[in-house]
């Protein structure tokens, strides 16, 4: 009988006598999936050691699975009888086995929120899961890896989608030749079509109008090495860091110049002082990246091939990319309208990284085989499906060695090998600590026995910080951390806010004021917004708690509020918008709001706000062509439309009452022709005004508004000679305005009369108070008569007449005159329900350009409001706003304190958006 085994049964007791069995499972991640763990030649390796291995049956692969049963495989789909499963991409959750040992890329080292459903199954199935990414040397680095496949076929990708974004940019080049990585059988026959490329481009055949081309590859590592081993194939020169610049702007059109950036070429202490590797991988938190401003301004294309740890600095944020992608100028380039220069530098990334949100920040979701491109719009901050417009080619596909299947398969299978015959001991049903396997496998297992090892606890802190952040949200996009925002306030603004956030079904809505009606108006209007009674002054708890769970609040309560609410969201970390002024208590809150890491962001409606944004964008246009700007004058008002203007202020309330009449008897200050001009507060204003027929059709009049002298600063008007921005009206309201300061209705302190305690008055009475006649029962001819001889103003009367404040009615006491007259106008001259508002704004801007010549160049913004809909100013006051908002969720403005929209990557992108709603300016010019 013995016998008979030895003949008939040896290699059996010799091959599976120890139990040794292993699987290679399917790979069903992705149609384009061909890779294996190993090769037939691995397979017949280990059969030879005795060892079983199972191959679940896949015509898929690379490699046949005739060659893997010739190497002694056994194909078969039940795979339940190996103790160690090998595979190379997450497995199906329904198709993992209890009590096995796992080995793949699992994508959950950083808690990602896609695949920690995997961990927990495997979790709650006793699964021993080992990743290959962790398998490390005693120095960190990676021993099993496609890397450098990865970094092959990466950038044989990238010069594909170089050579089609070109080609839709409206230049025919070399890189046309280039096809996809899988189009090739082999690496060879890919390398073979770079260098096809690179013949052409040395015999000159780049268009001119181009510029030079420059490559910028990040790490050294094993990515970094299989990207420039391709990219060698082309004529090249590679410069350092510090030469990047003058290779990019004035290198030969017959190369292509590369750059390999390490991490001390770019990152350097945010307090000071030079990159300490040691240092940077206990704390990378310490410290920031320069990339964006000494290396990605002067690359073509970015190949990165960098792994991006949580916490470490990202190479270029949203942020970033705003001002990467703006308009080149490169006067020095031939171009024509047939040979057209490029929009800008960067033309593409390859991110093999694939790290959504990580180094490449906006780079938030990976493209795939089957669609590897996506153009990312910086000012729109999208990713659109196409070659053509403005933005950067995006390829970022996560199982980029797939598309070299079978080379990929050998290489990282001769990796693997040595460390599988340790890993094949494995049995899962054993505790880990009864295990002896290298230290190099033992620090790549994630979980074992139903929990994380200890080297990955971490990876449940990172859960709680992403389920904080959740907030408890219900009906959001799965997959996808929703955020909250917190508007404070719920007037006529507040309903264009909502609706353009309330597109975004990832964004929840609390609405808060102590108008609770048009709060549950808002909440009617737009099902799941939520409502809250808030009384910001007697209940500030209540303010703190609103503020609490939002990680924006926008705040459009009155501009005296701002400061608490600013003070309240430092205390809790959340953001915060407000459409007003920036004011003197607000502004001391700046260092605050930076250790707190909050960002504060003021002066973003319509004035101030839009009247910034498109000063800017013409202010920053002249300089960047060489024209010097003279003067800048600028008046913007929000008024009835015309047909109903009839009224003594030709004006009616679509915002504030009290502001309008407040800023009547506020003081100013502008430069006037080299002459700073001011005007004391209490009236002299309005002796101010001037009539304005920019627009003939309209009768205008406008007068200056608080310190115009300033801006000469923040738009960087250094030469300007002439500096105002003012206020702009009907003709007619000044006059009105001026008699209801005689009448010392616009008075601003406390007047007895008007005690709420007191006793009831009349209208007729408080104005005879005001004007110190005694007898209010005297002949209405008699008092009219002594209205005007003490006010000095026989209009004086007429405006009291028209607006119906000389009769018995009763007056609602609110403390000051002026907040009873506002009190009462906002009701009187409030714009009715089939009425609408009318918001214009004007620039005039006096331009000498480089030759000599001058220009009187004017900016028209003239906005409707809609009848029973959005009132003007509740869209050129609320969508600003909005915008800004989601650009703050989005991460698209991440400067923190108390800021201003003056930066170019926040006032394009807003501008952009704010003409997709509608909100368009017009321009004139004349030269003289």
């Amino acid at each position: 009988m013995l016998h008979i085994r030895k003949k008939c049964g040896l290699n059996s007791i010799r091959r599976y006598g120890t139990k040794r069995i292993i699987a290679i499972r399917r790979e069903d991640q992705s149609v384009w999936e061909r890779r294996a763990p190993f090769s037939p030649a691995h397979v017949r390796n280990l059969v030879r050691k005795g060892i079983k291995v199972i191959v679940q049956p896949s015509n898929r692969r690379a490699y046949p699975m005739q060659a893997y049963m010739n190497a002694g495989a056994v194909i078969q789909e039940d795979i339940s009888e190996a103790s160690v499963i090998f595979g190379v991409k997450q497995v199906p959750i329904d198709q993992l086995i209890p009590d096995k040992t796992y080995c793949l890329f699992s994508h959950t080292i950083k808690a990602q929120e896609t695949n920690m459903p995997l961990l927990d199954a495997m979790l709650e199935k006793r699964i021993r899961l080992l990743d290959y990414e962790k398998l490390t040397d005693e120095n960190g680095n990676r021993v099993v890896a496609f890397g450098k496949m990865a970094g092959l076929a990466g950038t044989v990708n990238i010069m594909h989608g170089l050579g089609l974004r070109l080609l839709a940019l409206g230049h025919h080049t070399p890189f046309m030749h280039i096809g996809p990585a899988h189009n090739y059988r082999n690496s060879s026959m890919a390398k073979q079509a770079v260098r096809d490329a690179g013949y052409e481009i040395a015999l000159g055949l780049m268009p001119k109008s181009i510029g030079p081309l420059t490559f910028v590859f990040t790490g050294s590592g094993n990515v970094s090495q299989g990207s420039q081993e391709v990219f060698q194939e082309l004529p090249h020169e590679y410069v350092t860091p510090e030469l990047l610049r003058k290779a990019a702007e004035h290198g030969s059109l017959n190369k292509v110049y590369t750059c390999e950036v390490r991490r001390h070429n770019y990152l350097e202490r945010a307090d000071g002082g030079k990159f300490d590797a040691v240092e940077y991988e206990e704390h990378p938190e310490r410290y920031v990246s320069t990339f964006s401003k000494r290396i990605a301004p002067y690359a073509s294309v970015i190949v990165n091939g960098i792994y991006w740890a949580v916490n470490s600095p990202k190479l270029i944020t949203i942020p970033d990319a705003k001002h990467l992608l703006r308009s080149a100028h490169t006067p020095w380039l031939p171009t024509s309208v047939g040979a057209p220069a490029l929009p800008h530098r960067m033309l593409a990334i390859c991110d093999i990284s694939a790290d959504p949100g990580g180094s490449i920040e906006f780079m938030n979701e990976c493209t795939t085989i089957d669609t590897p491109f996506c153009l990312y719009d910086a000012d729109r901050n999208k990713d659109m499906k196409s070659f053509k417009g403005p933005g950067v080619l995006v390829c970022s596909i996560d199982n980029m060695p797939t598309q070299i299947p079978r080379e990929s398969t050998d290489m990282f299978g001769d990796l693997l090998l040595p460390y599988a015959l340790d890993i094949i001991k494995s049995d899962a049903t054993k505790p880990l600590e009864s295990e002896t396997f290298l230290p190099t496998v033992h620090g790549a297992i994630i979980a074992s026995n139903g929990k994380l090892t200890s080297n990955f606890e971490y990876i449940q802190e990172l859960r709680k910080s992403a389920i904080k952040s959740l907030h408890k949200a219900d009906g959001v996009i799965p997959g996808i951390t929703p955020k909250k925002v917190a508007i404070l306030g719920a007037g006529r603004v507040s309903a264009p806010l909502v609706e353009y956030l309330y597109r975004d079904k990832n964004i929840r809505i609390v609405v808060a004021s102590e108008q609770k009606e048009q709060c549950d108006a808002l909440a009617r209007q737009y099902p799941g917004v939520e409502s809250v009674y808030l009384n910001a002054i007697d209940n500030p708890l209540a303010l703190q708690e609103t503020i609490k769970e939002a990680d924006v609040a926008v705040s459009i309560l009155p501009a005296n509020m701002h400061h608490l609410v600013a003070k309240a969201c430092i205390e809790e970390k959340t953001n915060m918008v407000t459409a007003s002024y920036v004011s003197d208590n607000v502004q001391q809150l700046h260092n605050q709001a930076l250790d707190a890491g909050v960002t504060i962001l003021n002066e973003i409606g319509l004035d101030p706000g839009i009247d910034h944004l498109l000063a800017l964008e013409c202010i920053q246009d002249v300089h960047a062509h060489g024209g010097r700007i003279t003067s800048f004058v600028s008046y913007c008002g929000g008024l009835p439309a015309p047909e109903f203007s009839n009224n003594p202020l030709r004006y009616k309330f679509s915002w504030s009452p009290q502001k309008a009449l407040l800023n009547t008897i506020s003081s100013a200050k502008y430069l006037s022709k080299g002459q700073i001009v001011e005007i004391s507060e209490g009236g002299e204003l309005m002796d101010s005004t001037k009539d304005l027929d920019f627009l003939p059709g309209f009768n205008l009049e406008g007068f200056p508004n608080r310190d115009s002298t300033i801006y000469g600063k923040y738009y960087g008007l250094h030469e300007a000679v002439t500096i105002l921005r003012g206020t702009l009206r009907y003709k007619g309201f000044t006059e009105a305005a001026r008699a209801l300061q005689y009448l010392g209705l616009i008075d601003p302190t406390p007047n007895p009369i008007l005690h709420k305690q007191g006793p009831d008055i009349t209208w007729r009475e408080l104005i005879c108070n005001l004007v110190g006649v005694e007898d209010s029962d005297m002949l209405t001819d008699n008092l009219k008569q002594q209205i005007a001889e003490r006010t000095g103003s026989e209009y004086a009367v007429e405006v009291l007449e028209e607006l119906e404040i000389l009769g018995n009615t009763g007056v609602i006491k609110c403390v000051s005159p002026l907040d009873t007259l506002t009190h009462y106008l906002s009701t009187k001259l409030a714009l009715g329900k089939d009425e609408r508002d009318l918001v214009i704004l004007r620039h005039e801007i006096s331009i000498v350009w480089p030759d000599n010549s001058k220009e009187e160049r004017g900016i028209n913004l003239v906005v409707y409001g809609d009848a029973n809909g959005h009132s003007a100013m509740a869209k050129t006051v609320g969508f600003p706003a909005a915008i800004a908002t989601k650009m703050i969720l989005d991460g698209e403005i991440q400067e923190k304190g108390v800021i201003l929209p003056f930066a170019p990557e926040i006032y394009r992108p807003i501008l952009s958006r704010l003409r997709i709603e509608g909100l368009n300016s017009r321009e004139t010019s004349k030269f003289h």
